[in-house]
Formats: C-alpha cells, structure tokens, sequence
C-alpha cells in the first residue's frame, strides 16, 4: 500500500519546482548585489595592484574619488571607493576599505583600533537601520564581507603586529591572509614560509577564513579543507598584458622571465580569486551576516545601554509588553 502512495506522486507530472533557481535568479539580475573587500597591509605590497587584477578592474582608490575618507591618526587612514562592475547582465556594487598606513611603523601600537572601529560601526549601522519601526525593504549593506590580510614575504615568522591584528579582527570578520609580493621567494622559501605561517595561527588560536565550525556538509569540508591547506596563498599582482607563446598574459615581467599571474604554476593568484569570487563570496556574505554579526547583534541588544529610545522602540515595548518577550529572545 505504501509502495502505491508514493507511486502516486508520479500522476501529477512535472511540478516545476526547479524554475523557483530562476526566479532567484531573475530577482538577484535585477536588484544586483553588494560585496564590500577590506585590504590591510603597509605600504607598498601591492595592495590597489592586487584589487585591481581580481576584479579585472580599475577599483583603486587612485583611480576614483574616494566616498569615505577618515583620518585616524598619523599613519592609518581608511579610504572607500565604490565601483560598480558588471558581467554578463549581473551587476555587482564592490566597495574597496583600503587602510595605507597600517603596520608601516615597528611601534605603531594599537594601531589595529580604527580597522576594528570601522568594521564594528558597520554592524551597528546596519542594526539600527533593522530596527527602525518603518524600515527600509532593503537595507545598504556596509558591512566588511572579506578582509584581506597583506602579509610580507619575509620568509620568516608572523610579526607581533600581524599576531595582535589577526587576533582581535577575526573575531569580527572573515579574514583571508596572503603572502604578498611572493616572487621574491623560491618554491621551497614560500612552501616553508606558508607552512612557518600556519603553525603561528594555531598557535595563537588566530581564526580565518574558512573556518571549520562553519563548514556545513562533507562535501564543503573536502573544498575547504584543500584551501586550508593552502592559505595563505601566495600571490602576485599586476594590472600588465603580456605577450606568450602568441596569448596575452596578465604578467609580470622579471629578468627571469614573465610571471603569469593567472598560471598556478607561478603564484596562488587564481586560487584567491576563485575562492573570493567563483566559490566563496555568497559563503563570505552568509559568514558576515549569519556568524560575525549576529553575534554582535546579540551582544548590542543584551548591553542595557543599547538606547532604544532613539529609535522610537521603548515606549511601543512597553505598552505592547514585548520588552521582556525580546530580552529572552536575543539570549538565544
């Protein structure tokens, strides 16, 4: 009998449930989506260079009129540029928070706080807009989604600076370290020096991205894995075409030869960018919105300072008697 009921499903046919992938698709065509990339490092490790041959796409700040711009101290600024890239019909608002300065003095102590500033004043404007009695359908996202941490190619160990940085920042957001400038080491140097890096961020407990907990079936794990195993990718960027064998290259020519930034025989640049953007980036999202800021959401609403006032909520609380009813709830 049990056999017939589920043979009976077959009488309807096709359901179509599978057209529910083009309306979304359809849906994200039209509304376009937002991805906001911080990149921290000191001076000249290619930074705007890196950006720019990921995206294929002059999105430096030295290429357009910064929308943000906040000086925090002597050295770290943090500039914002916003550039709107599109492919194939798919529209993409990609917002650059470049930190020049950072890292560039031996004691340049705390100068982690403005990033961590920056990254947390995001989620709190983004909390307050979702608690607005009349809120936006769509609210501007500003969070930092992916922060891309410029490491030199020393060959050496984590500096204390990088240790203290990594530590208090990936605890807020995803962070993807890389060996910058890589071709400065040989094969065996960047393999030693990956493997040094590595042992220094369990060592210090330091989380990045992707993070094990977070992984969500086998198959992800098996991915990820293989990417854990290689972080920090070692890269190479450059905004140059050359010419080999009769194709144009991105490249960078030493006098060695031509370094293809695109071949994985030459650096980890491919890597990076699938990871960033052909793999990850939903993930990426998902990480920000669903890990780092609910958990300081959570935090927000339990602080007995969080000034609902302000916004207009206490007083409809109150009266409907839900205050207690949602102090519950954002212990969960």
């Amino acid at each position: 009998e049990g056999e017939s009921f589920i043979q009976g499903t077959d009488l309807f046919g096709y359901v179509g449930i599978e057209a529910v992938l083009d309306q979304m698709r359809s849906k994200t065509m039209k509304a376009g989506f937002e991805f906001n990339i911080m990149v921290v490092g000191q001076s000249g490790l290619g930074k705007s260079t890196l950006v720019n041959t990921l995206f294929k796409s002059k999105v430096s700040r030295k290429s357009c009129t910064p929308n943000y711009e906040e000086k925090i101290s002597k050295t770290v600024k943090l500039h914002t540029v916003s550039h709107v890239i599109e492919e194939k019909g798919v529209k993409m608002k990609l917002t650059v928070i470049d930190t020049p300065g950072f890292g560039d003095q031996i004691n340049n102590e705390n100068c982690w706080e403005p990033i961590l500033k920056y990254v947390n004043e995001q989620y709190e404007k983004y909390l307050r807009e979702e608690l607005h009695v009349n809120r936006k359908r769509r609210i501007p996202d500003s969070r930092v989604h992916c922060c891309i941490y410029f490491l030199p190619a020393t060959g050496h160990r984590l500096r204390p600076i990088d240790v203290e940085f990594l530590k208090r920042l990936g605890k807020i957001v995803s962070i993807v370290p890389i060996i910058a400038k890589a071709d400065t080491l040989t094969i065996e140097e960047r393999q030693e020096f990956k493997e040094r890096i590595r042992q220094d961020l369990a060592a210090n407990g330091i989380h990045v991205y992707p993070q094990k907990e977070y992984d969500e079936d086998p198959e992800e794990r098996i991915l990820n894995d293989r990417i854990r195993e290689s972080i920090p990718f070692a890269v190479v960027g450059t905004d140059k075409e050359h010419q080999v064998n009769g194709n144009k290259v991105l490249g960078r020519k030493t006098k060695w030869g031509i370094i293809e930034v695109e071949n994985v025989a030459h650096c980890e640049f491919a890597n990076l960018r699938d990871l960033l953007i052909r793999s990850h980036l939903q993930d990426l999202k998902d990480v920000t919105h669903n890990i780092h800021y609910e958990t300081y959401r959570v935090r927000r609403l339990n602080e007995s300072n969080m000034d609902f006032s302000e916004l207009g909520l206490s007083t409809w609380l109150l009266e409907n008697g839900t205050a207690d009813k949602w102090e519950s709830e954002s212990h969960l």
